[in-house]
């Protein structure tokens, strides 16, 4: 568990579905990653292939719901791969713009700093105001790279 100021950040388990599902259940929330709302049985099927892991030695799939006052809210993820985590993060519509999203990115960053990852990096869209906020508030820069619509945002890699 990793423990901010106000969040939980709980190791994923396939019960979570249910109550997550409520939190995602928003259809504005896949503006600019696409996709709809999952229901309860597709976040189980997903939770369980995120917890199978990708089954490759050299990376882990690593993955948190966002607790807040005994309630979820949202989620955090990184893969790492070498010495390089790419994070996303999703916050329920009800819980955004009170800084959760930044304060749970945070949390994971040092938690990833900690465990000796170098390079941390995102990829978000152009027009995603709100994650480029929390991107930037968690020491990552937007570089000129445009992956599949989304520009990958990175830290420094101190190589």
């Amino acid at each position: 568990m990793i423990v901010t100021d106000r969040l939980s950040l709980l190791p994923l388990r396939v019960e979570y579905a249910g109550p997550m599902a409520k939190v995602l259940s928003d259809p504005d929330l896949y503006t600019f990653t696409g996709g709809e709302p999952p229901t309860v049985e597709a976040l189980e099927a997903r939770y369980r292939r995120q917890l199978a892991g990708p089954g490759k030695p050299d990376e882990q799939w690593l993955n948190w719901v966002i607790q807040h006052d005994e309630e979820l809210i949202g989620y955090v993820q990184a893969t790492i791969t070498g010495g390089t985590a790419e994070i996303a993060w999703v916050v329920g519509a009800g819980w955004q713009g009170r800084g959760f999203a930044k304060e749970a990115a945070q949390g994971l960053v040092t938690w990833l700093r900690a465990q000796n990852v170098r390079r941390i990096v995102a990829h978000i869209h152009p027009d995603h105001t709100a994650s480029a906020a929390v991107a930037a508030g968690v020491g990552l820069a937007r570089t000129a790279v445009l992956e599949d619509g989304e520009y990958l945002w990175s830290t420094a890699d101190p190589a």
